[in-house]
C-alpha cells in the first residue's frame, strides 16, 4: 500500500517546450580548431586515434578538452560519481561555463544518487544544462521505481563520449569514478578510451544530438526540487574542499606529470594513428520498445560493418555473456579454423558475480570447439612487459596497465578492424541498454590488440583449459618459475563458487 501511495504521487514531468539545441559547427577558428587544420588536411576522410589505456593519462586527457574549449563541450556518460575525479571534472565544466563555453551535460539517472544538488548547481549556471537520461522519479526513495516500474527504468545509457568544440572526441569504456583513472584505494578498473580527431568527431556530435533531444532525455530542473542558491554555494564549497584533500593534490600532481596537453602539439598530432571510421550506436529510442525490437539496435550493424572473420578475432569483455545462439555461433567459427581468444574477468576479479554465474555455463562448450579463453587475475602484474613496451613505442597503448579488473570493451578482426566503446558482449548491451562505439580500419591499432594477446595477457590473467574432451576445467597461471594449474576457480572460497553455482541455475540471463 505505501509503494502504491508513493507511485501515485509522482510521475515524469512534461519533455514539452524544451529549449533546442544542437553541435556548434563553426569551430574551426577555434584554438583546437586551428591546431587540428593542418593535420587534419594531411589525411583527407579519415580520422586520428590517440589509445588511452593509461588511466591518469585518460582523465588528464579529459581536464585538458574542458580547458581548451571555447565554443562548447557535450557529455554523456553512464556513471558519474560523487568522488575526487567526479567533483574534479565537474569543476572543469564549471570553469569552462565561465570562459563562456556552453555545456551539455547527459547523465543516465541509475547512477545519480546523492548528486541532486550539484546537477541542480550546475545546471543553474546560464552556459550549463543538464538532461537526466530515463530518470528516476522517486529521488529519495529510488527503489520505488524499480518496484512499480521496472521495466522502464531496467533500460538504461549506457554510452560514454566527451566532445570539445566539435572538434576532439574521447570515447570509451570508461565512465567518471576514482576506480576508473585509479585515483582512489579501491578497485583499480583496467580500462581503453580512444581520443579521436578529424572527421570521426562529427559523427559523436550528431549522435550525442539525437540523445540530446530523445523523448528520455529531460531537463534537470524539471526533476530536482533543490535551492539553487544553496546548490550554487555548496558546489562552489565542494571543489574547495575536494581539490584540498591529500588525495586530491597527489592525484593533480599526477596528472600534471602525464603532460596531456602535448596531444595537441604538431609534433604529437602528427603521431597519431589515421585511418577510416565509422561511429556506431543504438538508436535512444531503443529503451522505449520491447528488448525484442531489432530495428533500434546497432549490433546487426556492426555485425555488417566488419564482416566475418577469416582469420582471427581477438575479443575482450569484461561482462562477456553470450546468448545460446551467441555461443554457438562463435564455436562455429572457431571449428571453421577462425582463431578465437576471449580475455574477461575471472571469478576473483569480477564486480558482478551474477554475471560471471552467466558467463560460466558457456565456458566448457567454447573450450571444446577451440576457443582460447583468459580470464583475467584480480592482481595483473604485467609491469616487466608494460616497460618493454611503453620504452619501445614512446607511450602506453592498449591493454598494458596493472589492475584488479577489468572494465575495457574491445575487439579486432584479422588484426585489421578494431571497435573500441561501451558494448560488453552480453544481452544487456544488445537489448536492453543502449550502446556506442568507434570501428576503426585500422590495422596498426587492431595489430596492437593482438600483441598484448601474444604477449602480454598470458601473463596478467589465467588461461582455461579443459583436461581432456568434455572433462573438467583447468585454469593454468603462467608465471616465471613455471606453470601452475587449478582445478577450481582461482583465489575464490568455496562459499563464493557455491553462489555462482546456485545462480547459475537462476532464469536471469536476460537481465545480466
Amino acid at each position: 500500500m505505501l509503494v502504491s501511495a508513493a507511485a501515485g504521487c509522482a510521475s515524469l514531468p512534461s519533455i514539452l517546450n524544451r529549449p533546442p539545441s544542437t553541435v556548434l559547427k563553426d569551430t574551426a577558428h577555434t584554438r583546437l580548431g586551428e591546431k587540428l587544420a593542418p593535420p587534419t588536411a594531411l589525411h583527407p576522410g579519415q580520422s586520428g586515434f590517440l589509445p588511452l589505456s593509461e588511466p591518469v593519462e585518460a582523465f588528464a586527457a579529459r581536464v585538458v578538452l574542458a580547458t581548451e574549449a571555447e565554443r562548447s563541450l557535450d557529455i554523456q556518460y553512464y556513471i558519474w560519481h560523487g568522488d575526487t575525479t567526479g567533483y574534479l571534472l565537474f569543476e572543469a565544466l564549471w570553469q569552462a561555463a565561465e570562459r563562456g563555453v556552453r555545456v551539455r551535460l547527459l547523465l543516465d539517472d541509475n547512477n545519480t544518487k546523492g548528486l541532486d544538488p550539484a546537477i541542480a548547481a550546475l545546471d543553474s549556471h546560464p552556459n550549463i544544462k543538464v538532461r537526466l537520461f530515463n530518470p528516476i522519479v522517486h529521488r529519495q526513495l529510488r527503489l520505488v521505481d524499480y518496484l512499480t516500474d521496472f521495466g522502464r527504468v531496467n533500460r538504461r545509457m549506457h554510452n560514454k563520449s566527451m566532445t570539445a568544440d566539435n572538434e576532439v572526441t574521447i570515447v570509451g569504456g570508461r565512465n567518471i569514478g576514482d576506480e576508473y583513472f585509479t585515483a582512489g584505494g579501491g578497485t583499480a578498473f583496467a580500462d581503453l578510451d580512444v581520443e579521436a580527431v578529424g572527421g570521426v568527431v562529427g559523427d559523436v556530435s550528431q549522435q550525442f544530438d539525437r540523445y540530446w533531444a530523445s523523448r528520455s532525455a529531460f531537463p534537470a530542473d524539471r526533476l530536482l526540487k533543490q535551492d539553487p542558491g544553496a546548490a550554487v554555494a555548496g558546489l562552489l564549497e565542494k571543489f574547495k574542499s575536494t581539490r584540498a584533500s591529500p588525495a586530491a593534490r597527489k592525484y593533480l600532481e599526477a596528472i600534471e606529470a602525464s603532460k596531456p596537453v602535448e596531444h595537441f602539439s604538431a609534433e604529437e598530432l602528427l603521431g597519431y594513428d589515421w585511418c577510416s571510421a565509422k561511429i556506431l550506436y543504438d538508436d535512444p529510442a531503443k529503451v522505449l520498445h520491447p528488448p525484442e525490437a531489432k530495428a533500434f539496435r546497432m549490433w546487426p550493424r556492426l555485425v555488417q560493418a566488419m564482416g566475418e572473420p577469416r582469420q582471427s578475432m581477438d575479443i575482450v569483455s569484461p561482462y562477456f555473456v553470450p546468448t545460446k545462439e551467441a555461443s554457438a555461433a562463435v564455436a562455429e567459427q572457431a571449428r571453421h579454423g577462425t582463431a578465437i581468444r576471449i580475455l574477461t574477468n575471472s571469478l576473483a576479479a569480477t564486480d558482478v558475480s551474477l554475471v560471471h554465474a552467466g558467463y560460466a555455463k558457456h565456458r566448457k562448450a567454447l573450450l571444446a570447439a577451440g576457443v582460447k579463453l583468459y580470464e583475467l587475475k584480480p592482481t595483473a602484474e604485467p609491469g616487466a612487459i608494460r616497460e618493454k613496451r611503453t620504452q619501445a613505442k614512446g607511450r602506453p597503448r592498449i591493454l598494458v596497465r596493472s589492475a584488479a579488473s577489468l572494465h575495457a570493451k574491445t575487439f579486432a578482426l584479422d588484426g585489421e578492424r578494431l571497435f573500441v566503446g561501451s558494448f560488453n558482449m552480453d544481452p544487456r548491451s544488445l537489448r536492453l541498454n543502449t550502446e556506442m562505439g568507434i570501428l576503426l580500419e585500422c590495422p596498426k591499432l587492431a595489430q596492437e590488440l593482438k600483441q598484448t594477446f601474444d604477449d602480454n595477457v598470458p601473463t596478467y590473467a589465467y588461461e582455461v583449459k579443459l583436461t581432456a574432451p568434455g572433462g573438467r576445467l583447468e585454469w593454468i597461471e603462467h608465471r616465471p618459475d613455471g606453470d601452475h594449474s587449478f582445478h577450481s576457480e582461482p583465489r575464490t572460497s568455496f562459499l563464493r563458487r557455491l553462489g555462482v553455482t546456485l545462480m547459475s541455475i537462476l532464469p536471469v540471463d536476460w537481465l545480466l
